[in-house]
């Protein structure tokens, strides 16, 4: 059993798939484990790090994924990376599958069984694999950072000789996992926050962070709630009635984060110019979905925009910001799965169990054809 690990080619990514310690783990599984040369660099782990763990050094891709059985990314391969890889092999990455079928359609063309991490159910078997929880939990609290970065003053209050500093005024924007953890971040750095999600058991959570819940409380509120866990499309005349009590909210806040996404489709628009516009010069506003589209009308990918005084901070791939941390995490969900649905312990040797449900869930390719039902190619 030989697996991967190779690097990143994307410029906005400093992860990487495997960290020393779960090189060790793999190891010990009965794997050999490949690194290619620099892999774990905007980590801050070294080649030496990695053999050191048990794995060997490959100067490339081809010659770390050339003779693999499992390649482990952060990022879906292509290009020079998926040739690299070689025929049938096993592939586990965040795949970014929606709307990118024929990125999928290479890979099945490969013959490759790809797994997208994104797609584990949230299910308690699996919360030790959720990429998605795992990286917004970091999300939220780097936006909380970022925002402070921008923000030209205190976020606590500060009672001094020459004056009281009023605390900063901060409204978290969607209360899932990254929402939660800007919520928890601005109120530990003394920000008075307040928040707003369209499902109704967010209430709850955000108060128990010590934060006020902001939404219009209807009969619609109540049931937008996927059996799932995931917030449902609101109808044209909730989004207009809750549109209204935000405007009236934003303008009296400092900072604004949004976090708001739904599966497979484009980002929600929750903050409109009028609204920046209605910001004192000096607040900023933090889109953490302007990869999907953004929240924000005025955000731009990669840009820190500044409209009238107000900053509208788009950085990309924001868990990236904090890279060792998040690839630490990534790297133990991947070993988690790995080791749960792939690994005979008793043989240690590659054995995918087809029947897992974790598998079934996150199985794009195999066998040269797209198999997961949501990404089936499109009748002509």
């Amino acid at each position: 059993m030989r697996i991967a690990v190779l690097t990143e080619t994307d410029a906005n990514e400093a992860r990487v798939a495997a960290t020393p310690d779960t090189v060790k783990k793999l190891v010990g599984l009965g794997a050999t484990v490949v690194v290619q040369s620099g892999a774990g660099a905007g980590s801050g782990v070294t080649d030496a790090d990695y053999e050191a763990a048990g794995a060997t050094i490959a100067p490339d891709a081809p010659g770390a994924a050339g003779d693999a059985d499992v390649v482990l990314l952060v990022r879906r391969p292509e290009g020079e990376r998926l040739a690299a890889i070689k025929e049938g092999a096993v592939v586990v990455a965040t795949m970014d599958p929606y709307g990118n079928e024929a990125a999928l359609q290479a890979m099945a063309e490969r013959k490759l069984s790809a797994f997208a991490m994104e797609l584990m159910p949230r299910i308690t078997r699996a919360q030790v694999m959720d990429v998605l929880s795992s990286q917004a939990n970091l999300a939220g609290y780097r936006a909380v950072i970022d925002a402070s970065a921008e923000y030209g003053r205190a976020f606590p209050m500060m009672m001094t000789a020459a004056g009281t500093v009023p605390a900063a005024r901060v409204f978290v924007m969607g209360a899932g996992v990254a929402g939660l953890q800007a919520i928890a971040t601005a109120r530990r750095l003394g920000a008075v926050v307040t928040a707003t999600d369209v499902r109704p058991a967010a209430k709850e959570q955000v108060e128990s962070l010590g934060a006020k819940f902001i939404a219009v409380e209807d009969e619609e509120f109540k049931q937008a709630e996927t059996s799932g866990g995931y917030a449902k499309e609101m109808s044209a005349g909730y989004k207009a009635k809750q549109a209204e009590l935000v405007a009236s909210h934003i303008a009296k806040q400092d900072i604004v984060i949004t976090t708001a996404l739904i599966p497979g489709r484009p980002a929600p628009t929750l903050v409109t110019a009028a609204m920046v516009e209605s910001m004192k010069p000096g607040s900023v506003v933090v889109d953490l979905a302007v990869e999907r589209g953004g929240n924000c009308e005025l955000a731009k990918p990669g840009e820190v925009v500044d409209h009238d005084g107000v900053k509208i901070v788009g950085h990309l791939n924001v868990p990236g910001r904090l890279a060792a941390t998040a690839s630490s995490l990534y790297a133990k969900n991947l070993l988690a799965f790995v080791e749960t649905t792939m690994v005979d312990k008793e043989k240690k040797a590659l054995a995918v169990n087809w029947d897992d449900e974790l598998v079934k869930a996150t199985l794009l390719t195999k066998d040269g054809a797209v198999v997961h039902p949501n990404f089936q190619p499109k009748a002509a």
